[in-house]
């Protein structure tokens, strides 16, 4: 039950409400055990009248149906607070689960997120609170109850008939060993269904997110069937469940039946002796039905508990996974004015894959335009993931301008570096909210941004203008308009290095001029990086580095590059005898 105690630890902030819910329990359980003592005693009284001495007091009656409309009545107030504070403590407890697994989940490193999907975090975010707060409610409204009313009873029971103390003492272990059976089964099983679970939502997730994808290559009918096959899986191992758990179910109930059957025996054979009261009898009957309500919540208590450890297992583990974007020194430096960039004796490697990247050296100068050259696979990427601190060297050291990597955290590198990404990453919000993203910027910084971009004028024939609403990804946006919506973003955040990450390789002529018109205001006076295959987007570069098998094998300006054998030569070439062709066939070489 190590997670049930995580559940625990984890809500010490709350800890001062579950205090107060547990003294209204406290209450809720005394008044609840009060009224078979007033009915006693109720009873007692009418005993007294009806019988031959007639010595029942009317008073008295009256007054003790008075103290049990009282007691009911106190009992409600208490139950209804108690409820209320319950909801509260649900959604308190909803937002610090929440709060803490999206926090952790933002300071992930990015290799958890390249081996993860994200249909199946937000499954165990969502799995994780739902059994957690059900565990949360199961505590306040059964377990606490439950312990307390079985307490309570037995030395109520005690106190009139040891014997049938001891019988309804005997019913609560033969309960919970049958139920921590029938729990533990159901929890085993629980895990195998989570598991199937997280596949069945992140391929949904992924299915919606390349729906596009899958009409086009007629691929509905292979994906429903995979849901399908999926769902079958899981009701095959909740009838499993469910099976088992009816089987220890009738063993419960007819150890229930067999015991209480002796209980009233002795009851009512006591009571026709006249060894027993009216009275007494009465109070142990209403007893014992009460007993039954803390049976009966075990098996749902402990249900609950294997549901909470299990389905909390995988919540806690992202929890637990070490930060490797904390902040190593509280000294924070303001953004760089001009910096150089230097990888000294850089090799990196992804987890489970080869080298990515061998020992590679270079210095970017201030202002300096270099682009990045090679075949897919080369490393190119991998050296931007590098800069902006995505991932950690193997081996090397990084220096911006005379600062070590090593020695600054994720947020003083990344707010020196503005990105331009060959993907339109775009949230599904405003342009406004887009262009804006992670600056403070008043609407006529916005507007200038825009203009700088070329994006100024679609922007204003939008039906809303800033505030229009693009649709995920920005789907209602053409692909250069989105591209001048990221160029826009990158202007706001005036990062002293630019990153070009394929920014026109997805775009027509006539977009790609649109786009590289607002690039180059964008790359004045930075250090920029460009990756590309378009050798028109690289000709105005001041040096080419060509990565080959995770080393630069060449340097120099375009000019020099295309004139030495090499991979650029050879890509160059490529492409020029693929445009000749095109000409030709058009007739218009």
């Amino acid at each position: 039950m190590k997670n049930i105690y995580k559940i625990i630890k984890i809500s010490r902030p709350l800890y001062k409400i579950l205090f107060v819910i547990t003294l209204l329990i406290v209450g809720s359980a005394i008044l609840d055990l009060s009224t078979p003592l007033v009915s006693k005693a109720i009873v007692d009284d009418i005993v007294a009248q009806t019988s031959a001495s007639k010595n029942g007091n009317l008073q008295m009656l009256i007054s003790l149906v008075i103290l049990m409309f009282g007691l009911n009545l106190l009992g409600i107030i208490v139950s209804g607070l108690s409820d209320r504070l319950g909801d509260h403590f649900a959604g308190e407890q909803r937002r610090l689960l929440t709060e803490k697994f999206y926090n952790k989940v933002l300071a992930l490193p990015q290799a958890y997120f390249d081996s993860e999907i994200s249909g199946k975090i937000i499954n165990q975010l969502n799995r994780g609170i739902f059994t957690i707060q059900n565990f949360a409610n199961a505590a306040t409204n059964f377990i606490i109850p439950a312990f307390l009313q079985s307490i309570f009873t037995v030395i109520i029971l005690a106190r009139y008939s040891p014997v049938i103390a001891l019988l309804v003492f005997v019913l609560f272990p033969i309960y919970l060993v049958l139920s921590y059976y029938s729990s533990l089964r159901w929890g085993r099983e629980e895990e195998r269904k989570n598991k199937r679970e997280d596949q069945l939502r992140g391929r949904i997730s992924e299915v919606i997110g390349n729906i596009k994808i899958v009409k086009a290559f007629l691929t509905e009918k292979p994906e429903f069937n995979f849901v399908s096959d999926k769902l079958a899986d899981i009701n095959r191992i909740y009838a499993g469940q469910s099976a088992t758990y009816h089987r220890i179910d009738f063993a419960r109930n007819f150890s229930l039946i067999v015991i209480l059957l002796g209980i009233n025996i002795l009851v009512f054979y006591q009571t026709f002796t006249k060894s027993m009261s009216i009275g007494v009898m009465v109070l142990i009957i209403q007893l014992v039905l009460q007993a039954r309500r803390p049976l009966f919540a075990m098996s749902f208590i402990l249900t609950q508990l294997q549901n909470a450890e299990s389905g909390s297992k995988e919540f806690f583990e992202v929890l637990e996974i070490p930060d490797s974007e904390a902040t190593v020194s509280e000294k924070r430096l303001k953004k760089f004015t001009q910096p150089g960039l230097t990888f000294e004796n850089i090799s990196f490697n992804y987890q489970d894959s080869g080298k990515i990247l061998d020992r590679v050296s270079f210095s970017i100068k201030p202002l300096e335009k270099i682009a990045l050259v090679g075949h897919s696979g080369a490393g190119k990427t991998t050296i931007t993931n590098l800069i902006l601190k995505l991932y950690n060297p193997t081996k090397g050291e990084i220096f911006l301008g005379d600062n070590s990597y090593r020695e600054m955290s994720t947020e003083e590198v990344r707010q020196n570096v503005a990105l331009v990404f060959q993907d339109n990453e775009l949230f599904s919000t405003s342009v406004r909210t887009n262009v804006a993203y992670g600056a403070k910027a008043t609407e006529k910084e916005i507007w200038a941004a825009l203009k700088a971009a070329n994006a100024e004028e679609f922007v204003k024939q939008l039906p809303k203008g800033l505030d229009a609403e693009i649709g995920e990804r920005g789907v209602k946006l053409s692909g250069g308009q989105k591209q001048r919506i990221q160029i826009a973003r990158a202007i706001l955040k005036e990062a002293p290095i630019l990153i070009l990450d394929e920014a026109t390789s997805s775009l027509d002529a006539k977009s790609e001029i649109e786009v590289q018109e607002a690039l180059n205001k964008l790359m004045a006076d930075k250090l920029v990086i460009i990756i590309a295959h378009r050798f028109s987007t690289l000709q105005n570069v001041d040096r080419m580095m060509v990565i080959n098998d995770g080393r630069i094998t060449q340097s120099g300006t375009p000019r020099e590059l295309a004139q030495q054998p090499g991979i650029y030569a050879d890509l160059l070439k490529y492409q020029i005898e693929g445009n000749k062709k095109l000409l030709e066939g058009f007739e218009l070489t």
